[in-house]
């Protein structure tokens, strides 16, 4: 009998919801907008490290043949003299001007340092790369010619350098991929969060402030019987919109350039699944919070505002971690989003989730979902909060 009173008013609330288009729309913009701000940010990665053709403008450039062309052999476009180097640079017309001087032949035969200008604005942001290609030629020119000056002095070029440097990156590609995508566990925490809010908000303050949450508590059905199926209602919104913007996420990944990138994420059907086992607890907590906040607002608007704020909270652990990430702390499992946001990390990096780790999140988020529901339906045998008396 109370599985199915429970099943009524959930059944209730949704046909509600339903009915209200600007609702059912709010809550489908985030699995939209998700997806397409993932592949915006790859495109503009990929336009940034892509390997464009350098379009270089020379002043001088009969002064210094063999420099012109290693930049050639370098992939460097040698372009003609501007008459103002200074002017094309300030006006965009070029990223950046070599002036080489009249001098430069004479000194680097001499065996002295040759001066050249390099004419930038880096003020300009989107000349910051080619800038930044430029001087790494001029700076392994320079290196390669200094080496050879040693050489022809009997002198090895390993004396000007006593140091041997050589990197050894031990990260893979799914875990490269997976610090660039930080961004998907935030969207899918907001998507837990803000896609049952709509409904959070019309089960409680919307009620009452239509003067319909008194005749329905008139009803012989017991106040937790009414408040899980409002609940119900709420956390099953809640799931959808997760669930939607996971599988946006999944069909975005597929068509971003991650192999150009030098990057890979797992994100199949069984990551798929991992993540969403531990999204949908935190979906369900955060629906119980949500209507235990706009319980206590006298209007849909309050509501609003209060839930607006509520809804940074799992913004906070996602950008903290981004940042400083945690190596799998057993203080994480029991904390709401914190948990989650490191789980959806592990799973993209290619890390194993074990089920354990899954278990105490669902365990933790139903006991803090426990104690939501019977708080709210406490509170609604109390006058103040159901006719929303100050």
């Amino acid at each position: 009998m109370m599985s199915r009173m429970i099943g009524v008013v959930m059944r209730k609330e949704l046909i509600d919801h339903a009915r209200d288009r600007r609702s059912v729309i709010s809550s489908l913009v985030l699995p939209v907008l998700g997806p397409l701000l993932l592949v915006l940010m790859f495109q503009l990665l990929s336009s940034l490290t892509g390997d464009r053709a350098v379009a270089l403008p020379v002043v001088g450039a009969e002064h210094a043949p063999r420099l012109i062309e290693y930049l050639k052999a370098s992939g460097t476009e040698i372009l003609p003299a501007p008459a103002d180097p200074e002017a094309s640079v300030r006006q965009g017309d070029a990223d950046a001007v070599l002036v080489i001087d009249p001098s430069f032949g004479e000194r680097f035969a001499a065996g002295r340092s040759a001066p050249l200008r390099l004419i930038v604005d880096h003020s300009r942001n989107d000349a910051h790369r080619t800038v930044g290609r430029i001087e790494q030629l001029l700076l392994g020119y320079t290196q390669s010619i200094g080496a050879l000056r040693l050489l022809a002095r009997g002198i090895s070029p390993e004396i000007a350098a006593p140091l041997k440097l050589e990197e050894v990156d031990l990260a893979t590609p799914e875990q490269l991929g997976a610090n660039l995508l930080t961004v998907v566990p935030l969207l899918l925490m907001l998507g837990a969060f803000v896609g049952g809010m709509n409904v959070a908000i019309d089960t409680t303050a919307g009620e009452r402030e239509r003067s319909s949450l008194e005749p329905l508590l008139l009803n012989p059905v017991a106040r937790s019987t009414l408040v899980l199926g409002k609940w119900a209602a709420t956390s099953l919104t809640s799931i959808a919109v997760a669930t939607l913007t996971l599988i946006g996420f999944m069909i975005t990944v597929r068509f971003l350039p991650l192999e150009k990138l030098g990057m890979q994420v797992s994100l199949g059907p069984s990551e798929a699944l991992s993540i969403w086992a531990a999204v949908v607890p935190l979906a369900l907590f955060g629906s119980g919070l949500q209507m235990l906040v706009a319980t206590f607002a006298r209007s849909f608007k309050e509501a609003q505002t209060y839930l607006s704020l509520l809804n940074l909270l799992p913004m906070a652990p996602s950008l903290l971690l981004m940042f400083e990430p945690a190596q799998g702390a057993w203080w994480m499992w029991p904390l709401p989003a914190v948990a989650q946001v490191s789980t959806v990390v592990d799973v993209m990096r290619g890390d194993v989730v074990p089920v354990w780790r899954l278990a105490v999140i669902a365990v933790t988020s139903l006991c803090y979902t426990y104690v939501c529901v019977l708080i709210i339906a406490r509170l609604l045998t109390r006058e103040r909060i159901i006719f929303g008396r100050p």
